[in-house]
């Protein structure tokens, strides 16, 4: 009775923080899904999100002004990693280490040189705290980040919807019918990595107030969690819908079962320091799925085929 009632009380906490970690899931799924393009950039650009919005937040700056500079210092994280795989001929995915690697330092210059830089509740204007998760009331972050996340994909919806947005997808989908169409593909390449990581930047930028500090490490291993996202909400519901929008929200949906399942298993007693080792695990297992379903259709079809000859 315990146990349930300790994971009743953590599932606020877990769902707040999927759908936080959605927004960052959605940016993956742009280069993932859509460019079809390994980017290992978000790991650094969700620590910048992170600790730009934190440090100008202590230095008086509007909360909504903080994370809107967190998403264009995330765009231009993107706009390098576009740069250096259009303009300088590197591979996408070293080209995302790359700048990775540059953000590291870049993180601890905006905190000051400081591996982690705290921002309270009780002295700050936080958009989303931690602190009042369960509490029924407007300072519950649960209605923002709802409210955030729809928006968030009406505006990718109109957005996608566009002839440029079109030419985008048509990049990530056929590149050489895109170029044979007079589509600059190099650009469009170049705009969704900004895209995709100024949405990691924004994510960055709310999960350090939600949990109230930027850490330079907060976006290690990032790239699993938004790649856990992504792939157990289209195991799971790709099926089901075919609108673009509702894509999206597959993804929330599935760094909330991520999150869900995390809480679960640590209410089971897991030490915390094999839940990186578990998150492979999930994803390696979700990403296996569609991999042995076709296998097993091939296998009925084989044996379907034997059986009429």
């Amino acid at each position: 009775m315990n146990f349930f009632l300790s994971l009743f009380n953590s599932l606020p906490g877990a769902v707040t923080q999927g759908l936080l970690w959605g927004i960052m899931g959605i940016g993956v799924y742009v280069t993932y899904r859509i460019l079809d393009v390994a980017d290992l950039t978000v790991d650094g650009t969700l620590a910048t999100g992170g600790a730009l919005c934190v440090m100008l937040m202590r230095l008086g700056c509007n909360p909504w002004i903080a994370l809107l500079c967190a998403f264009l210092a995330g765009m231009l994280a993107g706009l390098v990693t576009g740069l250096f795989h259009t303009r300088c001929g590197i591979p996408a995915i070293l080209a995302g280490i790359l700048t990775q690697l540059a953000l590291y330092s870049v993180n601890l210059r905006l905190m000051g040189g400081k591996a982690n830089l705290p921002i309270s509740v009780d002295k700050y204007d936080l958009l989303v705290s931690q602190r009042y998760v369960r509490e029924l009331s407007l300072r519950n972050p649960l209605p923002l980040a709802i409210l955030f996340l729809v928006v968030m994909i009406a505006a990718l919806y109109w957005f996608f919807g566009t002839e440029y947005g079109s030419a985008l997808r048509a990049t990530g989908a056929n590149p050489h019918m895109a170029r044979a169409q007079g589509i600059n593909t190099g650009a469009k390449v170049t705009v969704g990595l900004m895209l995709s990581n100024g949405l990691v930047a924004a994510s960055g930028a709310l999960l350090a107030q939600y949990q109230g500090a930027a850490d330079v490490n907060m976006g290690r291993g990032a790239i699993v969690i938004g790649l856990a996202a992504v792939i157990i909400g289209d195991v799971l519901l790709g099926k089901l819908v075919h609108n673009f929008a509702l894509k999206l929200g597959t993804v929330v949906v599935g760094a909330v079962i991520y999150y869900v399942v995390i809480q679960l298993v640590l209410q089971l007693g897991l030490n915390t320091n094999d839940l990186k080792l578990l998150t492979a695990l999930v994803v390696a297992v979700f990403l296996a799925v569609p991999y042995w379903k076709a296998q097993v259709f091939r296998k009925k079809q084989v044996t379907g085929g034997g059986g009429n000859a």
